[in-house]
């Protein structure tokens, strides 16, 4: 098997199952109890949050526990407009974020709430002059993802979170869920940012929204306090432990990490430039973790079914998309629906063998002269 599907989701760590196994077996106890076995579960979540807020270079207080990325983004946005509804009703966006965050905007228009999405360049960068033409007085949240999930594009957050100092009303929300754990991620300029476990070796059903002190939410959850004032329930502590752990095992050597997943990157796009009716979506603005392609007349699906048979796992489109007939993001990037309605996304990980990559050539190669073979070409 190769398995070249990591932005979708990535195998479990099993130091990470070791730690949630221990905890889910050691710590029976509530969090919210307030006998001895609750206060030892209380005091884990707690130690849990602090790893995670020292490895983001964060406040304890500032880590909120999610079911995942798609709460978390939720809990920013919903929870950012109905906290500060007097301030205004405008968002700023882009059409190259999760579905997670575009839904979550189309569906708050239904309350009066003013959508509006920026600009792409052709580098697949957020136009930052559109960005402050297109502020308003009643601009109250910006939300931009660190790190396209099908193309790739890394946007200099940073930068954008300078310019949005000088407008002090606009709260700034960043979806990291694809940038932890490849890449080094400064949270200075940023108010919100989502992450998920499953995309960094952890386990499914836990994620967190880093919110800084300065920033207050309505929660999307009621019923009193839990592991934060923003999110309510019994805490599974083992899953956040586990997450704690997912974190810092994702941090090591992250540099040595890209290295590797640069090379192999390089070596199939090199690979790929020396066949026809090939396109690659991805260019130099784009993390090596995942390489977006477009060959002309072969439909994704064909080309996905036909990997899979020789058990090579790649995607069309992010996996938590809708049902569009075409990637939003790729037509962003590359303005041609053409190649958004044929890509497909190769995505890599430091754990991806030279060996793997070799297979995945080979069968590519010959599924392409196959498919074009039946198609009489």
């Amino acid at each position: 098997m190769v398995y070249l599907d990591y932005s979708a989701t990535t195998p479990v760590n099993l130091e990470v199952l070791k730690s949630f196994n221990k905890v889910v077996t050691t710590y029976p106890g509530n969090a919210n109890s307030l006998h001895e076995l609750g206060r030892k579960s209380f005091d884990l979540m707690e130690a849990s949050s602090l790893q995670i807020a020292n490895l983001l270079n964060v406040k304890k207080e500032e880590v909120i526990f999610t079911s995942g990325a798609s709460e978390a983004n939720n809990l920013a946005i919903i929870g950012t407009i109905l906290k500060y509804k007097n301030r205004g009703k405008h968002i700023l966006t882009t059409k190259l974020e999760h579905s997670s965050v575009l839904e979550t905007v189309e569906y708050l228009k239904e309350f009066g709430i003013e959508v509006e999405y920026l600009n792409i360049l052709e580098n697949g960068l957020v136009d930052l002059d559109d960005l402050k033409r297109k502020i308003k007085k009643t601009t109250i949240l910006v939300s931009i993802s660190h790190v396209n999930s099908e193309v790739g594009t890394l946007q200099d957050v940073n930068k954008i979170g300078e310019i949005l100092k000088n407008y002090p009303t606009i709260i700034f929300h960043v979806d990291g869920t694809q940038a932890v754990g490849k890449i080094k991620v400064n949270l200075e300029n940023i108010d919100l940012y989502s992450l998920s476990a499953h995309k960094i070796y952890g386990l499914k059903g836990v994620g967190c929204l880093i919110k800084k002190k300065h920033i207050e939410l309505t929660p999307l959850i009621h019923g009193g306090k839990s592991q934060s004032l923003y999110r309510s329930g019994t805490p599974c502590v083992a899953l956040y432990a586990s997450f704690a752990k997912a974190l810092k095992l994702a941090l090591n050597d992250l540099e040595e990490k890209y290295q590797h997943v640069l090379k192999l990157n390089e070596r199939i796009k090199k690979e790929l430039e020396t066949m026809k009716n090939i396109h690659i979506n991805s260019n130099l603005n784009c993390i090596p973790h995942i390489l977006n392609i477009s060959i002309d007349g072969i439909k994704p699906e064909t080309m996905l079914r036909a990997m899979s048979e020789s058990e090579i796992y790649i995607s069309t489109k992010t996996a938590c998309s809708n049902s569009k007939d075409f990637s939003l993001s790729v037509y962003e990037v590359t303005k041609n629906l053409e190649y958004a309605k044929s890509s497909l996304r190769i995505s890599l990980s430091y754990l991806t063998t030279d060996e793997e990559i070799t297979y995945f050539l080979k069968v590519f190669k010959e599924k392409i002269k196959e498919l074009s073979f039946l198609k009489g070409e």
